[in-house]
């Protein structure tokens, strides 16, 4: 929240109480939340916002770059860090729970630049979305049982 404070700060833009709220229920979360999720979130902590106010601030965070859009979930998480305009953001989401990491790669940015360059085309986002399974659930898929199979008859016990 301070690096908001901050950029809001430096850019002489108002840190509104919906700014500040809304942005606040994203960087509690560790998965991209719709705007609707958000407004019950809000709804829930006392603080009531109608739908088109959120997707305003939602609108502002991410063109300050405070907030990111998950295009594959259309929902929004909250910018762990400041970009560069080269760098190219990579979220790794996992398909079972939701977690999406963001992680950044130069070797990527790079490599992307080059490949676009070529092909005579300027990017107007550099965003990857890389689905996945991440650590936790593959730990949990793994510790439990193995289905039956079709068929398989049970066992009974003394049978």
């Amino acid at each position: 929240m301070s690096r908001v404070e901050e950029c809001c700060a430096r850019k002489g833009l108002r840190m509104t109480p919906l700014r500040r709220n809304v942005m606040k229920a994203l960087a509690e979360s560790h998965v991209p939340l719709g705007a609707y999720e958000i407004v019950q979130k809000l709804s829930a902590a006392g603080d009531p916002a109608p739908p088109m106010s959120v997707y305003r601030v939602l609108d502002f965070l991410v063109a300050e770059g405070l907030a990111h859009r998950i295009e594959s979930r259309n929902a929004f998480l909250a910018c762990a860090h400041p970009h560069d305009d080269t760098d190219v953001v990579v979220f790794l989401i996992c398909e079972r729970c939701g977690l999406t990491r963001e992680v950044a790669s130069h070797a990527i940015g790079r490599d992307l630049a080059w490949a676009a360059r070529a092909a005579g085309f300027e990017p107007r986002q550099r965003v990857l979305e890389v689905a996945g399974t991440c650590a936790d659930c593959r730990e949990a898929a793994s510790a439990a049982p193995a289905p039956a199979a079709k068929g398989e008859a049970k066992e009974t016990a003394g049978g």
